[in-house]
């Protein structure tokens, strides 16, 4: 559209910040609806983290913002962070969060107890053992921040009234305007930023974290060191071991402890006064509590409503992240997609079972294991079998997925890792991994999406959206992509033809079940069912697989619907190793002891990834992402340009293997890394790391750095690692 009818629903800073952004773009008539005070928030600035589309958005929100004032009043005070740690594994996590900002091109520095004491005069040092400071950090003052964005998009157009919304009106299919206390108003986008999804029926997965906020009395230590309009000339302080944070409020301290009840906050006001000695004589005067939005995986909310056109969301959102949010938003909007990589924060990710997650204490930080106390929220027809051999489960998309079996335990083994490395990860992993490579064993696919697409038009449907060339005959499969307009990687698929018009789809997540679905023709030619919860599937690996199952020497087609002793299966080969058998999800645990009967060794996700890795598959949304295109990726012997017409195809015109900047490159690596650390090319920080299991690793890196035997070296918590391309 030219020119549409935007109605955003909320008063808040995201709100405001969107207005900006779209009115910016050309789209002025844009109508801002809500009313009510706007809480105010400390205001807490951080941008380093996990994720980098995050670190992004809080990035340009902090840029924005410095530039921004409001009669005089600043939007964004600079005056940095400084996070602390008291105990060795804390320090630690600040040496790994310190490779993250190098990642993502932060600024950041490692910092000694006495440097941390001058960066905050009022801070005892005596139990720091070190800080992590980013001087580009600092306060954003929301309220005028969102009145300086409010003003400046009424003066291209928009218009911000103090109003209700009571309905949603649609027709169609699509959004048609929006009814408020005062009368109706046409629309052709509707975006809520404050819960409007409940008037279309779209659940909303907010998992909010409310904690307790006090200003002290004034200190003397304070007096004389900060006025009105600065507020504040330190570091916000932030100590993960107590869960405390601090600001300036002129002569006051702003004291943030993550505690509900009354009874945890004496504590909580002890350890901060233990830190702080100015503490000890002032007292809370002003406690509050304060609500940070939250998701059941710590991300924001962006996308449309799966079933209604034109109604958009975009919640969850940190005042941190408002402006990044916001021009990301207005980008997805203006120009049919965004720019940075937003699958982890796109609507769809989350189904009906993922909704009621509880949220995470730090975006992609912690992963907390399944309590085999508890009940899982999904369970595949094999968790019986499974916890019987001693399965450690760690979730996936709301499945208990086993990451390796203690039974297995007797199996040659690595070295045990240390600290964080090993959270989540044993040795036996390591063992089952060269079960796979030099024997066989079988893994637990069943959490991974699975679709079936069925029709008359559903080869040319398919046509349409992949890289590949399916016009094959039944019993082929193929290996291939989905893009986005701009040649963007989104998905990467497994296709089997089962049939003229019958059709199996390995997908990558539920982004590619929304995708497909939201571009299926309107003619009914085509159905596209998501199989996943009915189905269940086993992955076979190894050069001895046809030892343990001879019968696959008669199966012809890479694609076949044959047998596992009486158990009806879809047969895929993978390689000549490699194989997936797809069953019904009630004859799962026959299929599971049939293969079990065969000798075959039940191993982890931990091995799997391992051997992916080896392989070289990458994974979208981890090692490449709609940022990049397949020949950067290593993926260009999936597209088929030459088949006609698929989405995206327009915009890989011209590109080649041979023109990219960058690569996903692997590497050999002489120890153990994680994932998103900084990679060094000399003294340069050149690229980084995406995913990784032992002594390999997929890494983002220049051209001209991706020779085979380059040397690098991976920062993994302030040690230089050496390894190579391989």
């Amino acid at each position: 559209m030219a020119q549409p009818r935007v109605v955003v629903i909320g008063a808040g800073l995201v709100a405001r910040a969107l207005a900006d952004e779209l009115t910016e773009r050309g789209w002025t008539d844009v109508t801002v609806l809500g009313g009510g005070a706007r809480p105010d928030t400390p205001g807490l600035v951080f941008r380093t983290g996990a994720d980098r589309t995050l670190t992004e958005f809080a990035k340009y929100t902090a840029a924005k913002y410095s530039g921004l004032t409001l009669d005089g009043r600043w939007c964004f005070n600079p005056v940095g962070s400084l996070e602390l740690a008291t105990t060795p594994e804390r320090l630690a996590d600040l040496k790994r969060r310190h490779g993250w900002a190098t990642s993502w091109g932060v600024r950041g520095f490692l910092r000694t107890p006495g440097a941390c004491a001058d960066l905050h005069p009022l801070l005892d040092e005596t139990p720091v053992l070190g800080g992590f400071h980013v001087p580009g950090d600092g306060l954003l003052h929301a309220g005028n921040a969102a009145e300086a964005q409010a003003r400046r998009a009424a003066t291209r157009g928009a218009k911000f009234l103090d109003d209700d919304v009571v309905a949603i009106d649609r027709a169609g299919g699509r959004v048609t305007g929006v009814v408020t206390a005062s009368g109706r108003l046409r629309a052709d986008v509707v975006v809520s930023c404050d819960g409007a999804g409940a008037l279309v029926g779209l659940a909303v997965p907010h998992v909010p974290r409310p904690h307790r906020y006090a200003r002290t009395s004034p200190l003397a230590e304070l007096a004389g060191h900060n006025d009105d309009h600065a507020q504040a000339g330190k570091p916000v302080l932030r100590h993960h071991d107590r869960a405390l944070y601090f600001r300036e409020h002129v002569d006051r301290l702003g004291v943030g402890a993550l505690t509900l009840r009354d009874e945890d906050f004496d504590p909580a006001w002890d350890a901060a006064a233990a830190l702080l000695p100015a503490l000890r004589d002032a007292k809370p005067e002003i406690v509050g509590t304060v609500t940070l939005p939250g998701t059941p995986d710590g991300m924001p909310l962006l996308g449309e409503h799966p079933d209604l056109e034109g109604f958009w969301v975009a919640e969850a959102v940190r005042d941190e992240h408002s402006a990044g949010v916001a021009r990301e938003l207005a980008r997805w909007l203006v120009d049919g997609q965004p720019t940075l990589a937003v699958h982890g924060c796109d609507l769809a990710r989350f189904d009906r079972v993922s909704l009621r997650g509880k949220g995470f204490a730090e975006v992609h930080e912690i992963v907390h294991p399944l309590d085999p106390r508890d009940e899982p929220v999904r369970t595949g027809p094999f968790f019986e079998r499974q916890s019987a051999l001693g399965a450690y489960f760690l979730p996936a998309d709301g499945w208990a997925r086993p990451q390796w079996y203690q039974a297995n335990a007797d199996l040659p083994t690595a070295p045990a890792r240390a600290g964080w490395a090993a959270r989540h990860w044993s040795p036996i992993g390591y063992a089952e991994s060269l079960e796979a490579r030099e024997r066989v064993a079988m893994f637990d696919l069943t959490p991974v999406p699975r679709l079936a697409v069925t029709g008359p038009g559903a080869l040319p449907f398919l046509q349409a959206m992949t890289t590949g060339d399916l016009a094959k005959p039944p019993g082929s499969l193929t290996r291939t992509l989905l893009l986005g307009e701009d040649g963007g990687v989104r998905g990467l698929l497994t296709v089997a033809r089962l049939g003229g018009e019958r059709f199996h789809v390995g997908a990558g997540s539920r982004l590619d079940f929304d995708w497909l679905r939201r571009h299926l023709p309107g003619d009914g030619t085509v159905q596209l069912h998501e199989t996943t919860p009915g189905t269940c599937c086993v992955g076979v690996s190894g050069p001895l697989a046809h030892d343990a199952l001879p019968e696959l020497s008669t199966v012809e087609s890479p694609a076949e619907e044959t047998y596992v002793d009486d158990v009806p299966v879809v047969a895929l080969r993978l390689s000549t190793v490699s194989w997936e058998f797809h069953a019904t999800a009630d004859l799962g645990r026959r299929l599971w002891d049939a293969l079990r009967a065969r000798g075959i060794t039940a191993a982890g996700h931990q091995a799997h990834t391992s051997l992916r890795l080896e392989a070289g598959v990458p994974v979208p949304g981890v090692d490449v992402t709609t940022e990049h295109d397949p020949y950067e990726a290593g993926l260009g012997s999936l597209v088929r340009l030459d088949k006609g017409y698929f989405l995206g195809r327009d915009a890989l015109a011209g590109r080649c293997d041979a023109g990219t900047g960058r690569r996903l490159t692997r590497l050999s690596v002489d120890g153990v890394v994680l994932g998103q650390e900084p990679v060094y090319v000399g003294d340069r920080a050149a690229g980084y790391v995406t995913s990784a299991a032992d002594g390999i690793a997929y890494a983002w890196l220049p051209v001209e750095y991706s020779v085979p035997g380059t040397p690098v070296a991976i920062e993994y918590f302030g040690t230089r690692i050496p390894g190579r391309v391989a």
